[in-house]
């Protein structure tokens, strides 16, 4: 028996390894699944060159549990190892039987995975002790057994095997004992070891017999050695890609399309990238994409290695170029991925673009499903942007769509504003806004829909691509002042008559909890709404922007503030004003006189002060003013009020207010039974 101590150049190595080297224990199997089976792969090559002439046989990795035992052993019918390449290979850390097999069989090399050196060492995350029987495929080699209990020593002694390959027996440690459990390794090998180019059995094939379930003879092979991305697509169906689809997700509706990756230069790329039905919620959707290496799994956590938009794709990546190691930091900063990162988004980009020019309709049709898809991509990528704009659309109103040079044609005419800028009108409700998006309509004017989850921030980019141009919601103000012409209509009322009406309104506007409202008179024609509620684009889009970016947290804490427009030129406002005139006449007579005089006598204290430099103005001449202006702002309170006690009386002010807040879905509680008792009693 030979004895030593392995090979390292660091000290304590096994706590490096069970700590840092891998960033979740259970890699371990997915690395000694992936040795054995870069052993076959290797005697497979060596028979194809001719260097192994001997009976190949059923070439296949064994996965077995033995819970009594308390061991988990992998074997394979490879290459097998001498005791000389297992001081090479095993005891000398640094070393990798991988680069010397490639640099020999460079162009021959099928399917070359795993690192035999170090990726063995993770067999130590949760052994206490490892074994390896193994015999090399070489005629007259003599089996060893090599065994290590976790420190730097190992013995290696001469014993007896059946066939060449290898057996890695690890006795796991007390504390790892799940990885004796027979779920736990069908799960892991499902999930790292479902796409290995060698067959893996695990157990054997059950049948129902005799009222139960029954084992049989024949193995249980858990992956499926030649997946549909190793396939040429010329040789494949629809029907091919949808079942590959059900069997990665199975949970999922039917994918829109797919793009089948396969490249050789300047990296080597192959997979399937499935577009799911995205409609909203795009956490859902994330890690839907699988990540391999020569069809072995290295992870699903893919933000970062690709761009952000493309997580919400669905499928499998495969490359030899990503090396094998689940340290996400790694893989963002490796430049093979990148280079990867911008393919797939050139071939996205190009897909979409291929189906929008070849089928025109068939794109409408999936539309709304890669709306969100496609609005996200632009919202996050530039480049992506720059190759969307030709093929992303607009979807009007009545269910029809533009792209965006298409749409700009439409409106450019009737659209624009007195100081030339290009109005884009939307809804982002079509029921609950149906009122302005008619009165839009009548103008002649067209209303995008923009109901989707990221149509308003994609709204605002598009603001900064097009030139001139400004998206306005259709409700944000009254038609003619968002598209504002020349022949804006000239208001008739007076400062009082304006006053009455606004204070007659304000003062009975209802309390609607995080909602502040102004009131505002416009002389909107005889034949609109005699009162409509409009909310500032501005704010409005701020609040809704605060959901999805950091840093404006302010906006979402300010109430939605909206302004109840009185139309001016309506016969119902025409009667409130004549009533109000009429009822607070001899009231308002003598307070309009005071605060005539005081406001007088305000502007000859102001002017007589700003004659002199603010350190001649004596304490007395500012308590006069401060007084003058306490006297205006009081006089003006009492004018409010009897305006409001007028207000109070007058059923039309509270149905006129009740109908706007109504329409707007704001009528609730209190407020909306106070609403239909007076509806009832009007009816009477």
């Amino acid at each position: 028996m030979q004895t030593g101590k392995i090979g390292v150049t660091t000290e304590n190595i096994f706590p490096v390894i069970k700590k840092f080297l891998y960033s979740d224990h259970e890699i371990f199997l997915r690395e000694l699944v992936s040795n054995a089976v870069d052993a076959t792969q290797k005697l497979r090559t060596l028979g194809v060159t001719g260097d192994f002439k001997g009976e190949m046989g059923e070439l296949k990795v064994s996965v077995k549990l033995d819970e009594a035992a308390g061991t988990l052993t992998i074997s394979d019918n490879g290459i097998g190892m001498t005791a000389e390449e297992i001081d090479k290979y095993i005891n000398q850390i640094a070393f990798s039987g991988v680069t010397d097999f490639l640099d020999k069989y460079k162009d021959k090399a099928e399917a070359i995975i795993g690192h035999f050196g170090l990726g063995f060492y993770s067999a130590f995350m949760v052994a206490k002790k490892v074994d390896i029987i193994t015999k090399s495929y070489k005629e007259g080699a003599q089996a060893v057994k090599w065994s290590c209990d976790g420190s730097p020593a190992f013995s290696i002694e001469e014993v007896e095997k059946d066939g060449r390959g290898s057996d890695i027996v690890l006795h796991i440690d007390d504390e790892c004992k799940e990885f004796l459990q027979k779920a736990k390794i069908q799960e892991l090998l499902n999930k790292y070891c479902k796409f290995m180019a060698v067959p893996i059995a695990f157990g054997k094939q059950t049948e129902w017999k005799d009222g139960k379930s029954v084992e049989t003879e024949e193995d249980f092979i858990v992956n499926s050695v030649a997946p549909l991305w190793t396939k040429t697509p010329s040789g494949l169906k629809d029907e091919d890609y949808k079942s590959f689809y059900r069997s990665l997700f199975p949970m999922n509706d039917e994918p829109l399309f797919w793009i089948h990756l396969n490249v050789d230069y300047p990296f080597n790329l192959t997979g399937i990238l499935y577009f799911p039905r995205v409609k909203n919620n795009i956490e859902l959707q994330r890690n839907k994409i699988q990540l391999f290496c020569n069809q072995v799994f290295v992870t699903d956590q893919v933000e970062g290695i690709v761009p952000e938009f493309l997580t919400l794709l669905h499928g499998v990546i495969d490359s030899p170029d990503i090396p094998l190691n689940v340290s996400r930091s790694y893989l963002q900063s490796d430049a093979n991925v990148k280079k990867i990162s911008q393919y797939i988004t050139k071939k996205v980009a190009d897909r979409l673009n291929s189906i929008f020019k070849e089928n025109r309709k068939e794109y409408e049709e999936k539309w709304n499903d890669l709306k969100l898809f496609v609005n996200y991509g632009m919202l996050s990528e530039n480049d992506f942007y720059d190759r969307a704009k030709d093929f992303s659309l607009f979807t009007d109103v009545e269910g029809k769509y533009f792209t965006f040079d298409e749409y700009h044609t439409l409106i450019k005419d009737n659209q624009t504003d007195k100081d030339g800028n290009l109005i884009y009108l939307y809804a982002t409700q079509k029921d609950e806004q149906y009122s302005y998006i008619e009165a839009a309509k009548n103008k002649g004017y067209s209303v995008l829909l923009a109901d989707d989850q990221l149509d308003v921030p994609a709204i605002s980019m598009l603001e900064q691509k097009f030139e001139k141009s400004r998206f306005v919601r259709v409700d944000s103000d009254v038609i003619d002042r968002i598209i504002a012409k020349e022949n804006t209509p000239e208001m008739k009322l007076e400062d009082t008559q304006r006053d009455i009406l606004s204070a007659s309104f304000q003062s009975q506007m209802p309390k609607v909890e995080k909602a502040e409202f102004m009131v505002d008179v416009q002389a909107l024609g005889e034949t609109a709404h005699p009162v409509l509620i409009t909310q500032n684009e501005y704010m409005r889009r701020m609040k809704e922007m605060s959901r999805y970016q950091q840093g404006m947290g302010f906006y979402a804490q300010m109430p939605d503030t909206y302004t109840l427009v009185l139309n001016a030129d309506h016969a119902l406002i025409k009667k409130v004003l004549e009533e109000g005139e009429k009822n607070t006449a001899d009231a308002l007579k003598p307070i309009l006189s005071e605060i005539k005089g005081l406001e007088a006598r305000e502007t000859i204290l102001r002017q007589e002060q700003g004659k002199k430099k603010p350190e001649e103005v004596t304490q007395a001449e500012k308590d006069d003013l401060k007084q003058t202006e306490d006297a205006i702002s009081k006089q003006r309170d009492e004018k409010q009020n009897v305006i409001a006690n007028y207000a109070k009386g007058n059923d039309a002010i509270h149905q006129l207010i009740d109908l706007a807040l109504l329409q707007n879905g704001m009528l609730k509680g209190e407020a909306l039974d106070k609403f239909i008792k007076r509806s009832v009693g009007l009816i009477k």
